[in-house]
């Protein structure tokens, strides 16, 4: 069964800030992703965002972060096999971008498609 617990969830001012300084990012429309390896114990943390800027509404925010939290959930396995070996651990922010709400499938595959690359950019083979 696949759960997304509550230590798996991006927490604490001075994890964002060195997120964000420091992290990587790519794109993936709909998505924005800064991600970044860190020593710890512990999961891949994992933080969602949808700018008030764009969705007015706490409702349509909210609906975004739903459906980016859930296909993160479904795929996670992609990192999991290859980071359950290493000391690393990932850090990872999901940034909504696009001015309209778009479809769950459009989200998952970006998610996944994000999740890809960032592995392949850990392991470049």
């Amino acid at each position: 069964m696949q759960t997304f617990s509550k230590n798996e969830r991006l927490t604490g001012k001075k994890s964002f800030e060195e997120l964000v300084e420091k992290g990587n990012f790519l794109n993936s429309f709909p998505l924005h992703i800064k991600w970044l390896g860190v020593e710890r114990a512990g999961k891949t943390q994992v933080a969602f965002a949808v700018p008030k800027r764009i969705f007015k509404r706490a409702v349509d925010r909210n609906k975004l972060k739903r459906r980016m939290r859930e296909s993160y959930r479904l795929n996670k396995k992609i990192l999991e096999h290859v980071l359950d070996n290493e000391k690393t651990k990932l850090a990872i922010l999901f940034v909504y971008t696009s001015k309209t709400a778009e479809s769950y499938a459009k989200i998952e595959t970006a998610v996944v498609n994000s999740l890809n690359k960032i592995l392949k950019k850990l392991n470049p083979v």
